[in-house]
């Protein structure tokens, strides 16, 4: 006999071992990443520092937007919270491993009946009496198949898919304060060229003036200065609501109210960094969006133990200990002791449709997060390579306008000599002003698009290179 309950232990503690449904493992992405990058030569760059990206950037206001966004955004305060949410659900799961242990206790009056059927007739008079009961229960679930523990994988992979959406915010979030501050900048760069503009104009038109009154132009040449002045005025003011719609998109940005945002003018200059975009295959490890659509995975593989499980007996143990007695001063006497305690067994006999519908519900569901994940494979390696033709061709696209604005720039001078030489019209003049004017708006514009691109790269690398 004791070496058949031996035996009898060793099955359980072997079919304990169990767990149904397929163990975890990473989906093949060969074909969907490439070997190197179109628009720049692969190599690892792991000595490049990571974290804080914006400061890479080196301007001390967009750290300072960064920090305030990091401090007050709404939007990743919200996704924090779902991360408490999973995080909860997940420990919630791993109570499961454990008993449920509770205590009940109770005092009734009750009153039996007097007219109880019974086979043989029997006189049994009512009676009146109190119950009074103090015991604890107990309640657990054997996981010989591995139930307990798929739940539980499921809902941490679940809790880290969460986390891995909040780092997609929390990349997003601080990716749109660069763009929008650099969309800012350009708008200062236009103010400040147009500025210069309408002060050259009202210097003009004075010069206009002074000359017509000498009778040596038409004053048409007074109408069309007053025109290119007033035009200038006008474009002026949209850039200016241009701006303060930029600044207003700041402010929600970093959890501020718009009406007291406030961002000094600068005009954007110089050049962004250069980024190296790395190996490829290294996106799998740092963009947050990969990283939870694999997780989602993860958590699909489980809920097919889950629901395999089905299939088998469930075992549960259930207990209980305490006291009984008709009056509450002898409750907690020795002859008051009640316990019990046994297993209880269920095994499915006409549901094995509806579990094998389950299991491949949940089959069927792996393979749509499989799906998911190779999609958000090829998502990121068409925003690296998108960014980084984008860096190229605005590049080249910049130096062609620097030249253009430069020989604009000398154009210009030399026509404003031979207007006042006599020798060229006012019209002509108007002409050359207008398309340095520009030139010089859309180098802004070019500028900015630049340092947006480059922002944008560090996005589709997942924050680090």
């Amino acid at each position: 006999m004791p070496l058949l309950r031996i035996h009898f232990l060793w099955l359980v503690f072997l079919i304990g071992a169990c767990t149904v449904g397929p163990d975890f493992e990473k989906p093949d992405v060969a074909e969907q990443v490439p070997a190197h990058w179109r628009w720049q030569k692969a190599s690892p760059r792991d000595d490049q520092a990571k974290g804080d990206w914006w400061k890479v950037f080196r301007d001390s206001e967009l750290n300072r937007l960064e920090d305030r966004a990091l401090a007050n955004n709404q939007t990743l305060k919200a996704a924090v919270a779902r991360v408490d949410q999973a995080r909860a659900v997940a420990r919630g799961t791993a109570a499961e491993f454990f008993p449920d242990v509770r205590i009940r206790s109770s005092g009734e009056r009750e009153q039996s009946s007097g007219n109880l059927p019974t086979p043989i007739p029997v006189d049994i008079p009512a009676a009146r009496f109190n119950s009074y009961r103090a015991v604890f229960d107990l309640s657990y679930e054997i996981d010989l198949w591995g139930k307990v523990r798929r739940t539980f994988e499921s809902a941490r992979a679940q809790s880290q898919a969460s986390i891995a959406d909040y780092q997609n915010v929390l990349l997003a979030l601080t990716a749109d304060v660069a763009a929008s501050y650099y969309v800012l900048r350009a708008r200062d760069a236009e103010l400040d060229a147009l500025k210069k503009t309408i002060a050259l104009r009202g210097q003009s038109l004075d010069l206009v003036q002074q000359r017509f009154k000498a009778g040596t132009i038409p004053e048409v040449d007074v109408a069309r200065a007053r025109t290119e002045l007033a035009t200038a005025k006008t474009e002026l003011a949209d850039v200016k609501r241009q701006r303060q719609e930029a600044s207003d998109t700041l402010s929600i940005l970093c959890g501020e109210p718009a009406s007291t945002f406030h961002v000094a003018e600068r005009p954007i200059t110089g050049t962004p960094p250069r980024i190296p975009a790395g190996i490829p295959a290294d996106l799998l490890e740092r963009r947050p969006d990969v990283a939870g659509a694999e997780r989602v995975v993860a958590a699909r593989n489980a809920e097919i133990g889950v629901a395999t499980a089905n299939y088998f007996p469930a075992v549960r143990l259930t207990g209980e200990a305490g006291s009984l007695s008709k009056t509450s001063s002898e409750l907690f006497s020795a002859d008051s002791r009640v316990w019990s305690i046994g297993p209880e067994v269920s095994l499915p006999i006409t549901g094995w449709v509806l579990i094998g519908s389950r299991v491949k519900q949940a089959k069927s569901a792996r393979e749509e997060a499989i799906a998911n994940y190779r999609h958000a494979v090829l998502a990121a390696v068409k925003d690296v390579e998108t960014s980084l033709s984008q860096i190229h061709y605005r590049r080249e696209q910049i130096e062609a306008q620097n030249e253009a604005l430069a020989a604009s720039s000398q154009a210009t001078t030399l026509i404003r000599s031979l207007y006042e030489s006599g020798s060229v019209s006012y019209l002509e003049r108007l002409d050359a002003e207008r398309t340095h004017l520009q030139l010089q708006l859309q180098s802004a514009q070019l500028t900015a698009q630049r340092y947006i691109a480059t922002v944008r790269l560090i996005k589709a690398l997942g924050g680090s290179w």
